[in-house]
């Protein structure tokens, strides 16, 4: 008996029809693939940010090692052999000893330095060309989601001026489904947006930081092929061990 009441009541009590799923199905099309594209684009952006950062990190201890153990080697061959295959300083490097190896082939009067400098230059732009992809995808994304998100909100505005004139009424009951809708896809477009700028803007000032390290890196190299191995970057010496406590002196041995 007390099975049946509880059944009875809970089909008497009002159902709630503003949710989001009731949203997508009064929408229609125009909200579901609305939903879809903000979707695809939302996914995108955290995975480029996720595969930007990786990337960024590992080229990051990839200068610091290059700092700490690099410039110790006898020459650039010696320093490129202990770099891993594949990463952006060794393609510096093996960019280097190939335009230098390239210019005794030449027959023209173009200076070592230049041409070395120009290989340089194009190797920089290769591994600054490879850290920014991704990036106009994430500013795409914070430029259009807003208004795509909009334009769900335009359609749901336009729902509830329908239900308004049919009814010949703005009653609640006509107006909350789409403009309820129309405030879900406002709310959407900002959540997917404001996290693909701050990706974009906080992965572009490291891949500037990263630039800089590699140009920094690049002119050392140059400066070192132009010089026959003479100039180097300081390398700061390893800190040295602490000398061990001096023994203290035995005691004497008491008179007899």
């Amino acid at each position: 008996m007390l099975i049946e009441i509880l059944a009875a009541a809970a089909e008497a009590a009002p159902q709630n029809k503003f949710g989001f799923k009731e949203a997508l199905e009064q929408g229609g099309i125009v909200a579901i693939s609305t939903v879809i594209i903000l979707g695809v684009m939302s996914f995108g952006s955290f995975y480029i940010l996720f595969t930007k950062f990786f990337e960024q990190s590992k080229i990051l201890k990839q200068g610091r090692e290059v700092r700490a153990s690099f410039w110790r080697a006898n020459s650039l061959k010696e320093g490129a052999a202990k770099l891993a295959k594949d990463t952006a300083y060794r393609q510096i490097v093996d960019d280097a000893l190939d335009a230098e190896e390239q210019h005794t082939k030449m027959t023209d009067t173009l200076e070592a330095h230049d041409w070395m400098h120009g290989s340089l230059a194009r190797s920089e732009s290769a591994i600054n060309a490879k850290l920014a992809s991704g990036l106009p995808f994430l500013a795409t994304v914070g430029a259009t989601a807003p208004f795509i998100g909009l334009f769900g909100t335009v359609v749901g505005i336009y729902r509830a001026l329908i239900n308004i004139g049919l009814a010949g009424s703005a009653s609640i009951d006509k107006v909350a489904g789409p403009v309820g809708e129309a405030l879900i896809m406002t709310a959407l477009g900002l959540l997917v947006a404001v996290p693909a700028v701050l990706a974009y803007n906080w992965l572009q000032s490291r891949n500037k930081r990263i630039g800089g390290e590699i140009e920094s890196f690049a002119t050392a190299v140059l400066a070192n092929l132009s010089s026959n191995g003479l100039v180097k970057p300081q390398v700061s010496a390893a800190p040295a061990k602490p000398a061990a406590p001096a023994a203290k002196p035995a005691a004497a041995a008491p008179k007899a």
